[in-house]
């Protein structure tokens, strides 16, 4: 797979990318990472991003031109067809919330061109041309950067071949709707709290009935969104 992302601010996703899990998966050949500047798909001489909003308001908003430049120029005259195996995302506030179920999704395509927006946001424009807008919670950042670093790192780690033990991932917070019970290590005893006698057991099948009702009573505590099937 390959994920290309369009920020002004391209520089800051070296030190990210260049450790864990995602080095590793760049090292082993099955997935290519690289980040591109918005700037450099401009016209003119001061290599200008955005502009005042239309109807006024306080901020900025970026323009659509170097976005559509940018997206074109990584894919082609045609890039925005599900049925390539490509798919553009746009980071939004106002996009579809990022669930597992949407990362295994994008997981699945063969490439994807990510657009890191800044200021008051981007043109609405910008929404016409690209296939995914996604939002990584209720909340604003500065930024798509950060945004664009969990999309990658939560699909990353999805690749076959990239986490030593895949079996792994069968078990983990939001698979089947439910988040993952709780874990312990050595020491079997710390501070006074214990470990619970079931996982010191033995008895496997003790232990995976111990996960599931765990996993289940702290769904419907902390998350009963999920448990109702809010997903």
């Amino acid at each position: 797979m390959r994920i290309d992302i369009v920020s002004i601010f391209p520089q800051v996703f070296e030190p990210v990318f260049g450790v864990g899990m995602l080095r590793l998966a760049q090292e082993k050949g099955l997935l290519e990472l690289a980040a591109h500047d918005l700037r450099d798909y401009t016209t003119d001489k001061h290599r200008q991003v955005d502009d005042e909003p239309y109807g006024g308001g306080p901020g900025m908003v970026m323009k659509p031109e170097p976005f559509f430049a940018a997206t074109r120029s990584l894919l082609g005259e045609s890039p925005f067809l599900l049925s390539r195996g490509v798919r553009t995302v746009l980071l939004s506030p106002a996009g579809e919330p990022l669930r597992q179920p949407l990362v295994e999704n994008l997981a699945a395509a063969e490439r994807l061109v990510v657009l890191c927006g800044r200021y008051e946001g981007v043109d609405a424009r910008v929404s016409t041309f690209v296939t995914d807008e996604i939002s990584v919670g209720d909340y604003i950042l500065s930024g798509g950067e950060i945004a664009a670093m969990v999309l990658v790192d939560a699909i990353g780690r999805l690749i076959g071949g990239v986490l030593g033990a895949e079996e792994s991932l069968d078990e983990e917070s939001f698979t089947g709707d439910l988040l993952e019970y709780p874990q312990y290590t050595r020491p079997a005893s710390w501070s006074g709290m214990d470990v619970p006698q079931v996982l010191v057991s033995g008895d496997h099948g003790a232990i995976a009935a111990w996960r599931r009702t765990t996993a289940k009573f702290l769904t419907a505590a902390r998350r009963p969104d999920l448990s109702e099937g809010g997903r």
